[in-house]
């Protein structure tokens, strides 16, 4: 497989958005559904601005969106592909 130089730095700087244990954690929480802050924070155990702050790097790579509903704000992966990236990754380390 070839790799530009570009696209070895995306990817790069992808998993290293992804080296971070929270930014994971909000990954798996957000697998198959959408959640505002407030419910993010209460699932995995961080407060509302350490999850705000994850939650900007991980829009910055375009792995979560935004819908908005009224006055409140919910996170869901950008698509499936960020799923099956992180089901990929669980798996290998769950049988290495």
């Amino acid at each position: 497989m070839n790799l530009d130089e570009s696209s070895a730095a995306q990817v790069a700087e992808l998993f290293n958005t992804l080296g971070d244990t929270s930014r994971i954690r909000l990954i798996a929480a957000l697998a198959g559904t959408e959640l505002n802050v407030t419910e993010l924070a209460a699932r995995i155990g961080l407060s509302h601005s350490a999850v705000s702050h994850h939650l900007r790097h991980l829009r910055q790579m375009r792995l979560v969106r935004t819908r908005k509903e009224g006055r409140h704000v919910y996170y869901l992966l950008d698509d499936a592909h960020i799923e099956d990236l992180f089901r990929c990754a669980l798996e290998h380390v769950q049988h290495g």
